[in-house]
């Protein structure tokens, strides 16, 4: 059985298409536009190429998998998968836009910290401390999820990885940049899941 983005009916299969493209160019415009701005201090060490491989890798591999190994298509309510991780990379897209637009100017494709460093602590930073990278998280697993296949699902664990690892240097820099005020705001809240991770 191969994943429904290539065998589905016309409207679900361009629905999908339609987030995946908007999905992909908001990721371009965010490396062309948001950059760190000159002079600040960069913390990133490889990060940023590193999520951008783990993700990259991931995807088309959950998808490929999806279909030379049919054998591990998930047999029972393809159609309902589909539909809700068509509505997973939606929610995703909405909630790393929403944490893009709180942070404004702040946002960097790459961890660093500038001399006005602030803590955000508003909107979805209220609840967790990276919601941006829990938004894209919940996209990506939703195109696994759209792919309808066991095998697709584990390729999840790249781009895990990759933030993870993201997560670690940039509470790093933040807490280098802004000491104890980061401090109590992470004994506060979690990384990506309010009240649980």
């Amino acid at each position: 059985m191969y994943p429904l983005m290539f065998t589905g009916d016309g409207a679900a299969v361009a629905g999908f298409w339609t987030v995946f493209t908007v999905w992909v160019l908001g990721e371009l415009w965010f490396q062309w536009k948001r950059r760190l701005p000159e002079g600040a201090a960069s913390a990133d060490r490889g990060s940023m190429q590193l999520l951008i491989a783990s993700v990259w890798i991931a995807v088309p591999l959950g998808m490929g998998a999806a279909v030379v190994l049919s054998g591990a298509a998930i047999p029972v309510a393809r159609q309902e998968l589909f539909t809700a991780g068509l509505l997973l990379m939606v929610l995703g897209l909405a909630v790393r836009w929403y944490a893009v637009a709180v942070l404004g100017a702040a946002f960097t494709v790459t961890v660093g910290t500038t001399q006005d460093q602030g803590l955000v602590d508003t909107g979805p930073f209220r609840w967790v401390r990276h919601p941006s990278y829990a938004g894209s998280l919940l996209t990506i697993l939703g195109v696994l999820l759209c792919c309808g296949n066991f095998i697709s699902l584990l390729a999840l664990a790249l781009p895990i990885a990759g933030y993870a690892y993201r997560i670690r240097l940039e509470e790093k820099a933040l807490i280098d940049a802004l000491g104890d005020p980061y401090r109590l705001y992470m004994s506060r809240t979690k990384w990506l899941i309010p009240k649980v991770l």
